[in-house]
């Protein structure tokens, strides 16, 4: 008989440059990592499952941020020790003897290429095959007894049970692609007897079966990448729908409210242009009337020489008027030849008069300008009390905007662009929703006409009834041990390819019993083939098993008065250290397991008892 090797988790790393080791411990036997929500417990489970050759991409959020590389260390029954490395960006995989959690080997590395492929050795799923003793196996993959080589993708499916699948109302060997259902049943089978499905001869099929199997397996791949777009995007459609009508209504409330601080904003923006204006009005009038006042001071000393010019004029003209006859100082004439009675360009008397015309003309004219000079120092001193006060409100109202309105009116801005941001993801997770549902629709048809054509849909794989009862038997003894209500039935229906307990269909209990029931299939099947020395991982990752304790679907399906929690716990803590179980946790385990060394607890609070979570939180930025 074949002696097959297991495999066992040591330990996960995630390293980045500057960055402190994140790293988590595993022991053989049973692990429990239990405590606070969003601490990265759920993430450990996806990052194993990464390792083991997983797609991806890991989710991404603040914490991770500048951790670039992941260390896996791994160990196997025959005694040997390996660390697998991969970038959290994907891609191929480094593989060094030994185990490593701060550094990674420069020397004596493999490369191990991401992709299974069965003529070449350089991929990690023959890497892993290898070790466990599963190479070149074969596994049926559809009704016409064609086969797939076995990856080793396909065992991991039936080890690692995320907090979604865990609750999914199927067959824990169907993952929703009715394609997949024959590969994974046959996988099922050959982990329940350890033969494989090389012996089978293909059928051949008609060329209308080829194309309908080319668009289902072509429907499949598409349908898995938007299941995978989803799990990074959303959470179940009616969350989604939920979320959009609150999201909705919000923007609407948001909108209420820029609009608001937007009126706002362009009020007081109107009227600092408009207190702007008034300044550069009052501005351009006080240096228009200093001027003017500059041209008039002018002016005025103009008219001030003109009235001296113009006077003295007249004081010449009226001492000229009194001197004695003698000659005439204008035309030199004799007194004997001068004519007083007429007029000529020497008459003072007329000179004088005109003067004194000019001088009243100048004193009207200095009138209208000292008047005029009054009116503008007036202005000009009204000018200089007002021109502060309105700098005053010019500087208030720009003081209002840039310290008040401009960053109200940002922060609405941002928040509703925020919400708007948030909303187009969630309707577009919502488009992903119905892309998917039309796609699997089409699938859907396909198989329905080739399972009309087959006559039944069921996934022939052969599985042997003998086997099958032994491992129902192991599930119902588990189921018993934990005090799982009407366990003391249980067999496997080959048709639904599922549990039946007590009587009732597995897929029919609330979700929290499915997934306690689907935890004592998965470890089950690994003591089954323990005990039965049949191949197997040698591991099962379990997430949220005990959900009937958190979040219960109804009142049957809710544990919280019954002891199961505690038998649940009384029972991992007695596995062998030949396998390993982890289990990942949100509710605490009892005290007893709590004090355990393999029990690890994720308080989210760096001030606590505990591991704050999977990567290093520093105190002073918990505490802001």
């Amino acid at each position: 008989m074949t002696q097959y090797v297991r495999l066992q988790i040591q330990h996960v790393s995630f390293l980045g440059p500057d960055k402190p080791a994140a790293t988590v411990h595993f022991k053989p036997g049973f692990n429990v990592l239990y405590g606070a929500s969003d601490t990265g417990k759920s993430f450990i489970l996806d990052t194993i499952d990464y390792m083991l050759g997983g797609k991806g991409p890991l989710r991404d959020f603040p914490e991770r941020e500048g951790y670039d590389r992941i260390l896996l260390g791994m160990q196997t029954s025959s005694g040997e020790f390996f660390t697998l490395q991969r970038s959290t960006a994907g891609g191929g995989f480094l593989k060094a003897d030994g185990l490593h959690e701060t550094t990674f080997p420069k020397e004596g590395v493999t490369e191990l290429r991401e992709q299974h492929d069965e003529r070449k050795d350089d991929n990690l799923s023959r890497f892993f095959l290898g070790k466990i003793g599963l190479l070149n196996r074969r596994v049926k993959r559809n009704k016409h007894n064609e086969t797939n080589s076995l990856s080793f993708r396909n065992l991991a499916r039936l080890a690692i049970v995320d907090e979604e699948e865990i609750i999914q109302k199927r067959s824990p060997l169907s993952d929703g692609n009715l394609v997949a259902d024959t590969p994974n049943t046959a996988t099922f089978k050959l982990l329940l007897t350890g033969a494989d499905d090389s012996a089978l001869v293909a059928v051949r099929s008609s060329p209308q079966e080829h194309s309908r199997a080319g668009q289902i397996e072509l429907l499949g791949q598409l349908i898995a990448e938007n299941q995978n777009k989803i799990r990074q995007l959303s959470g179940p459609p009616r969350q989604l729908e939920e979320q959009d009508e609150r999201l909705e209504e919000t923007l609407r409330s948001r909108m209420e409210v820029l609009a608001a601080h937007e009126s706002l904003y362009k009020d007081a923006a109107s009227r600092r242009r408009d207190a702007r204006q008034k300044l550069e009005q009052a501005n351009e009038r006080l240096a228009e009337v200093s001027v003017l006042l500059d041209r008039f001071d002018l002016l005025g000393k103009h008219y001030q020489s003109d009235v001296e010019r113009l006077e003295g004029i007249r004081e010449g003209g009226t001492l000229f008027s009194a001197l004695s006859g003698g000659i005439c100082p204008l035309c030199g004439a004799q007194p004997a030849h001068q004519h007083r009675s007429e007029d000529c360009e020497g008459n003072a008397e007329q000179v004088v008069m005109a003067a004194e015309a000019e001088l009243g003309k100048i004193a009207a004219l200095q009138q209208d300008l000292a008047q005029t000079v009054r009116q503008l120092t007036t202005e000009t001193r009204s000018l200089q009390n007002r021109i502060p006060k309105l700098e005053a409100d010019v500087f208030a109202v720009n003081t209002q905007i840039q310290e008040d309105l401009a960053p109200k009116l940002r922060a609405a801005r941002t928040s509703y662009a925020e919400l708007a941001d948030k909303r187009a993801e969630v309707r577009e997770a919502l488009g992903l929703f119905q892309s998917l549902k039309d796609l699997e629709d089409r699938r859907t048809k396909l198989e329905l006409e080739e399972a009309e054509e087959s006559g039944g849909n069921t996934p022939d794989a052969g599985l042997p009834a003998s086997s099958l009862d032994k491992f129902a038997t192991i599930v119902q003894e588990i189921l018993k041990t934990w005090h799982f209500p009407n366990a003391d039935r249980v067999h496997f229906d080959q048709k639904a390819r599922d549990l039946v307990i007590g009587g009732k269909n597995r897929t029919s209990f609330g979700k929290g019993l499915r997934a306690i029931t689907q935890s004592a299939f998965t470890i089950g099947l690994l003591q089954y083939c323990i005990e039965q020395e049949t191949p197997h991982t040698g591991f099962a990752l379990l997430d949220s098993p005990l959900l009937s304790y958190k979040a219960p679907d109804g009142e049957d399906d809710d544990m919280r008065h019954t002891d199961l929690k505690a038998q649940f716990y009384e029972y991992l803590k007695k596995i062998g250290v030949d396998r390993q179980v982890i289990i990942i946790e949100n509710t605490d385990p009892p005290d007893d397991v709590r004090i355990l060394p393999n029990a690890q607890k994720f308080t989210g609070n760096p001030d606590e008892e505990g591991r704050a979570g999977l990567f290093p939180i520093a105190k002073a930025a918990a505490a802001t």
